[in-house]
């Protein structure tokens, strides 16, 4: 299980040129990628991509990749000579002029604007995908490892609140079971108190007893609640996103709980569909940060 918040960092250099990949994500309900990065790389977006999404299903996830090449390989310095010696012509005269010493140096004129500057060879693409997919590589990986280590933690709250869940599930099962003979005896000793006899009808009775039974049986919610907690139980132990899957079955957990609630007439199963309602939507909040 993994979270869909995440951070991941790395740092490459070869040969004078260095690399630089941040990626980090934020929930969302599909995958969602941002890629930043310098201009001459922008060819590179779609694989980017497409190397994440490998790895990762959902999630707002931006990517942030800066490259400089700090080497000597590639570049070539120009010096402008024809605009040098203009440079060279009017200071000479603007000093003769002013009967001022000129003392021109070649160091000092190759400082003049334009005068000198570095033009770079555009460096091989495949080097370049090369050498970022392995830095992007070891980001992805870094940025997975917290996910995951986020999941970690997230699916043992779910275990607990599960378990939980499941054992008021139970005691709900437990006290529904004689719910149905009450309501027979408090019934029969209602018509005998209001028609004060002493001999119930019992075909009458018994039509009661099944417009109740009908009414109030919790019986199939709470079998569908529990085989809602085995699928859950299931899913979160699968090494495969289930964070969709997940929010599914917390909804239907939700509804067969307000079933129950509705029907309920006893106030101990209220009280436990109360904790149930509690514990459902604290495991919702908790699963929109599971992938």
């Amino acid at each position: 299980m993994n979270s869909m918040t995440g951070f991941g960092r790395a740092k490459l250099e070869k040969e004078g040129r260095e690399y630089l990949v941040e990626i980090r994500s934020v929930n969302h309900k599909y995958a969602d990628i941002t890629v930043k990065a310098p201009r001459n790389f922008l060819y590179l977006e779609d694989k980017i991509r497409k190397t994440i999404l490998k790895k990762v299903a959902r999630g707002k996830i931006d990517v942030f990749v800066s490259y400089v090449n700090y080497g000597i390989e590639g570049k070539n310095i120009v010096i402008n000579k024809e605009l040098a010696k203009v440079y060279i012509q009017e200071l000479t005269e603007l000093a003769e002029e002013n009967d001022i010493p000129s003392g021109l140096r070649a160091s000092e004129i190759s400082k003049l604007p334009d005068v000198m500057s570095i033009q770079m060879e555009e460096d091989s693409s495949e080097t370049i995908w090369q050498e970022l997919r392995e830095c992007l590589e070891e980001a992805l990986d870094n940025f997975i490892e917290m996910r995951q280590s986020e999941g970690s933690r997230i699916k043992q709250d779910l275990e607990n609140r599960l378990q939980q869940i499941a054992e008021n599930v139970d005691e709900i099962s437990e006290l529904s079971t004689g719910l149905i003979e009450e309501y027979i005896v408090k019934l029969q000793e209602r018509i005998k108190e209001i028609l004060k006899v002493d001999v119930v009808d019992e075909a009458r009775l018994a039509q009661e007893i099944v417009i109740y039974s009908d009414k109030c049986s919790i019986e199939e919610e709470i079998t569908r609640l529990k085989s809602h907690i085995i699928q859950f139980e299931k899913l979160i132990k699968a090494q495969e996103p289930c964070g969709k899957k997940l929010d599914f079955l917390v909804q239907e957990m939700n509804r067969e709980t307000n079933t129950i609630g509705s029907k309920s007439g006893k106030l101990e199963i209220t009280n436990l569909v109360i904790d149930l309602k509690t514990q459902i939507e604290d495991i919702r909040e908790q699963i929109q940060n599971i992938e």
